[in-house]
């Protein structure tokens, strides 16, 4: 679904809840305390300025007595193909967001992969899929990229392990390629990445990838992934701690300086490397 196409259909989405709820005498802050968001939740899913997730959509029909309707609408616009399902709210919460903040302990994030490196971790995953299959998940990834060079981009920061930039996915040529793509964004200050060193020893966020999302009118969020499944929470409480780990691998990391030196010499270290072989 196209993004002109999916943004009417979340419109309708927040027409049709407006009505519901007004159809049944509920303001939005009643409405938010029977299916546990604040009433500012609800005005934002009204105004589809925020995407409500599976659980709240099926909520709402339990309140609302709409025989899952938005439930049914809210599986029809996460439905996208190029995005596990667990992840495609990430997606729509990344567009909104006036800053992103990743961890990533094992792979670049998607965000700052290159095409080559984005087809050599999506085969590695899935070995028997068609080109077509790599190729719709190269362009998604890709196409998310695309906000890091719009005038109303958010802020972006990460912090690399080590790990990312010792393993040579899709080959030395691809990892020299990956890493001074890296480096031209932090040269352009489009992104601001650090790397955490191995001689940082252990970290706050050992368990798998960590996003957190700002937002200027909405409460923040934080992602967390394993290889198989990606958790979405807006709980003050759980994001507040997430927040503070992220503070915590930010202390613990490289300089910017150092990181950009360091993402360099690596990437120059895999060019000498392939002259040779």
């Amino acid at each position: 679904m196209a993004n002109g196409s999916r943004q009417a259909a979340w419109e309708f989405f927040g027409t049709e809840l407006k009505r519901r709820r007004e159809d049944a005498g509920l303001t939005q802050v009643e409405l938010g305390s029977r299916v546990f968001v604040s009433g500012g939740y609800i005005g934002q899913f009204e105004q589809a300025i925020r995407k409500p997730q599976l659980d709240v959509a099926q909520r709402i029909d339990e309140v609302l007595q709409t025989d899952g309707i938005f439930e049914r609408l809210c599986r029809k616009l996460i439905d996208d193909k190029r995005y596990a399902e667990y992840f495609a709210g990430v997606v729509e919460l990344e567009r909104q967001a006036t800053q992103i903040c990743e961890f990533a302990p094992t792979l670049v994030p998607g965000m700052l992969q290159t095409a080559v490196y984005a087809r050599a971790v999506t085969v590695a995953a899935n070995p028997f899929v068609t080109d077509e299959y790599v190729e719709e998940k190269v362009t998604a990834r890709l196409e998310r990229a695309r906000i890091l060079e719009d005038a109303t981009r958010p802020e972006y920061w990460v912090v690399l392990h080590e790990n990312v930039l010792c393993v040579p996915v899709g080959g030395r040529e691809s990892m020299a390629a990956q890493l001074h793509h890296i480096a031209r964004l932090m040269r352009e200050r489009l992104v601001m990445v650090t790397v955490l060193p191995y001689s940082a020893g252990a970290h706050p966020s050992m368990g798998g990838m960590l996003t957190l999302l700002e937002f200027d009118d909405a409460p923040p969020a934080a992602y967390t992934e394993t290889s198989f499944s990606g958790t979405l929470v807006d709980d003050p409480g759980v994001v507040k701690n997430a927040q503070r780990a992220y503070d915590l691998l930010r202390v613990a990391a490289l300089s910017p300086e150092a990181s950009l030196a360091l993402i360099e010499s690596v990437a120059e270290d895999y060019r000498r490397c392939t002259r040779t072989t």
